[in-house]
This record gives C-alpha cells, sequence and structure tokens, in this order.
C-alpha cells in the first residue's frame, strides 16, 4: 500500500483504500460506490475481496468488475485464475515511463470512507493540494526529522496513514512496516533498526506502558511518537514517558486527512512536575499550520462559546485544505460545510453515533443492526464504554422478546 501513494496518484488515478477489517459484503458497497476500476488486494486477504467482488456482481448489472491484482509478501501464487500478480506487473513494466500530472491542484488524489450518523459510508475526496499541504504540516507539527526511522502501526487505509506514506518519503526517511505487532514487537523493532519515530492510538500507548518488563528493551534514543484518534490518558502518557517515549496528541478526522490539531509544547512546561505535564499533553491543542482556523461553536447561532471549562460547542474547521467534500452526495457535503465551516459533530463528546476504539471508528448503529437480527432479541442500543486499552468499547443494552432465552456469551457469539 505504501507503493500504491505514489504509484496511483502518478499514473493520474484516485487511491481509495478500504479497512482491512471490512467484511466481503461491506467492500463490494465501496466498490460500487468508488466505481473502483483496479482492486489490489493482498494474498491473505484475497478470501475476502474474491467474496466482495461475487456480491458486487450479484448487486449490481455492471458488464465489467475491477481488475483483480494480488499482492504477496513472500512471491508465493496466489492458487486463484483470473488474477494478476502485482510483482509480475511491475516486473514487466517499462523502466520509463510519462507521469500523468493533475490539470488542477484541487484535482482528487484520495477517496476515504468514514461513517455517518446513519452508517452509510461517506466518501470523502481530498485534493492534491490538501494532502500537499496537511503532509507538510504533519511534518512539521511532529517535527520529522531527515533521515528518520518510521515504525508503522498506524494503518495506511485510516487517513492515508497520517500523510505519512508521503511525509516520511519528503524526508528521506526508512519505513519499518509491521503485519502485526505487540509490545515486544515495537520495542524489538525499535531496537533492531534504531526507530525515531512512530504514531499509534492511545491503546498502543496502553500496549507500551502496560508491557511485562521481560518483553521491554532500552531505547536506542528518544522515540516520538504522534498519537490520536481518542484521547490518550494522563497516565498512559506519563507512563510511556517514563520509559523514553516522547508523545505528542493530536485531533483529527478523515475529513480533515487526520490530524488538524496538535498539542504543542511550551518551554514553560520543561519546569513541571510530571504529572502536570502529562495532563498538559493529553489536551486537544491548536490547528497546525496549514488549517486557517478552528473555532468552538454553538452552531444554532455560530457564536463563539465561552472559555469556561463549562460551556459545550462544536469543533469546527474553515480552511481550504479539508476535504473537497463528499463522493456522489451533494446533499451531506452542504450539511457538513454550511456556512463555509467544517462541521466535525464533536462536542464535549463526539455528537455522531460513533464509538472509537483503538483509533478506529465502530457505527453503533451497525452493531444495534447485528444485535437486532437475532431471533430473540426485542430491543438493542449500544453506546461506547470507557476502556482503559481501548479507549472505547461497545457496551450494548439488550431486552430480549418475552419468552425467549438467551444467553450474554450466545449473542456475543451471534455477533462474531
Amino acid at each position: 500500500m505504501y507503493e500504491l501513494h505514489f504509484a496511483v496518484p502518478m499514473a493520474g488515478a484516485v487511491l481509495c483504500t478500504f479497512n482491512t477489517r471490512h467484511d466481503a459484503a461491506m467492500i463490494s458497497v465501496l466498490l460500487s460506490h468508488s466505481g473502483a476500476k483496479v482492486f489490489f488486494v493482498e494474498s491473505r486477504l484475497l478470501d475476502v475481496g474474491r467474496a466482495a467482488l461475487r456480491c458486487l456482481a450479484d448487486a449490481t448489472s455492471a458488464h465489467s468488475l475491477p481488475v483483480l491484482l494480488t499482492i504477496s509478501d513472500d512471491g508465493a501464487d496466489s492458487g486463484y485464475s483470473g488474477c494478476v500478480d502485482y510483482e509480475d506487473l511491475v516486473k514487466d513494466a517499462p523502466s520509463q515511463f510519462d507521469i500523468r500530472w493533475p490539470v488542477d491542484e484541487l484535482d482528487p488524489i484520495t477517496l476515504n470512507y468514514t461513517s455517518g450518523t446513519t452508517s452509510q459510508p461517506k466518501g470523502v475526496v481530498f485534493s492534491h493540494r490538501g494532502a500537499y499541504l496537511n503532509t507538510i504540516a504533519t511534518v512539521l507539527a511532529y517535527d520529522i526529522t531527515t533521515m528518520l526511522t518510521y515504525l508503522w502501526t498506524v494503518p495506511m487505509f485510516h487517513c492515508n496513514g497520517w500523510n505519512l506514506p508521503w511525509g516520511v518519503a519528503m524526508q528521506g526517511g526508512t519505513n519499518i512496516c509491521l503485519r502485526h505487532f505487540t509490545a515486544k514487537v515495537i520495542f524489538d523493532s525499535i531496537a533492531r533498526y534504531g526507530v525515531t519515530h512512530m504514531g499509534g492510538a492511545p491503546s498502543v500507548l496502553n500496549m507500551i506502558a502496560n508491557a511485562p518488563a521481560a518483553d521491554r528493551k532500552v531505547l536506542p534514543g528518544p522515540v516520538r511518537v504522534m498519537t490520536g484518534g481518542a484521547p490518550p490518558s494522563p497516565r498512559v502518557l506519563l507512563a510511556v514517558e517514563e520509559l523514553g517515549f516522547v508523545a505528542s496528541h493530536m485531533y483529527g478526522l478523515t475529513e480533515t486527512l487526520g490530524p488538524a490539531t496538535v498539542c504543542t509544547w511550551m518551554p514553560e512546561w520543561d519546569e513541571l512536575p510530571p504529572e502536570e505535564r502529562a495532563w498538559l499533553k493529553s489536551r486537544q491543542g491548536f490547528h497546525h499550520i496549514a488549517m486557517q482556523d478552528v473555532a468552538v461553536k454553538n452552531t444554532s447561532t455560530m457564536e463563539s462559546v465561552p472559555y469556561d471549562g463549562q460551556t459545550v460547542g462544536e469543533v469546527i474547521f474553515r480552511s481550504n485544505t479539508v476535504m473537497s467534500g463528499y463522493y456522489k452526495d451533494i446533499g451531506a457535503t452542504k450539511e457538513s460545510m454550511a456556512g463555509g465551516w467544517l462541521h466535525t459533530g464533536d462536542l464535549a463528546d463526539r455528537a455522531k453515533d460513533i464509538i472509537i476504539s483503538g483509533g478506529e471508528n465502530i457505527s453503533s448503529i451497525e452493531l444495534e443492526s447485528v444485535i437486532f437480527s437475532h431471533p430473540a432479541v426485542l430491543e438493542a442500543a449500544v453506546v461506547a464504554r470507557p476502556d482503559e486499552y481501548w479507549g472505547e468499547t461497545p457496551c450494548a443494552f439488550v431486552k430480549l422478546k418475552d419468552g425467549a432465552n438467551a444467553t450474554e456469551a450466545e449473542i456475543i457469539s451471534f455477533c462474531r
């Protein structure tokens, strides 16, 4: 996927990344909505990818399906006919080619999907200009030096890896990509490769902070960590700082292509007690250099709310570097961009029916619909429950039908 962040735009196409946790039905919906012409699938996900194409064929009258290209880490054959191997394609391609430059800086470069209040996927369109400026802003806000070594724990499908496929290349860095990671793998990778930077949701920081002593290693130097997706716990921030990790808290959403504000460190904080420094780090901060403005307003009056720590308002952004709009959804675009501001839906808590777990969005409505489909369930409501590891986890309240008998374990098993 790292290579595709460069190859696809250079071919004059739009990159559309999917969450690897999606099932075949959801992937088929996104393939249909995006109008994808080429479908890159890693070999370990090929069964899901082929099932998605079958769903797409059954649900549409399309005369042609996307071309399926398979990617294998070990170069092994996929075992399926009708697939094009990515490495074979690259090997046989001419070494000289013409880059298809965008006609306009506002031409789209990426299409990323995010959940909304109705749980219908929305395709967020981002321009070359927006991606370019947000990448520079992320590099500056994150203090990404030249010749860095970056450890990937942030999925590249999530807001294009917070712009860092481009940002690391911009600074001549080395990428350390992990298929799966644990605290031990993180510590081992840092020690082996001399990692200088990494990113991750607060759940990753919590994993590091609570790693068994046997899994830890003395860091070769400070490791800068960009964290976001949910507010990090001051306790966890303090714990990772004691281990040698320098955390920066950032806030953003798919519609801002990831980080939009950063809790910028102030020199006067250096003299504060560690506990107070950790609390300050957990705050949201200020908008980065490429974001024109951020405000907390009463969206009924569009008046800024008092800075009193009590009055609730909605976080809104204004800039020509936010999303171009929602693909094929003019109504949702107008609503989200009302008054020239990007309305996030984030109040004192997130206003939309979304649970943020491990940095990823989970639709409570989608979970409710699955639980409702259990034959014994009469009513169900899903809310977010605070979790020390994941940040938030879904919590379901279920009412059974009269005479029905289903245990908690049975309903959980049904959902899986």
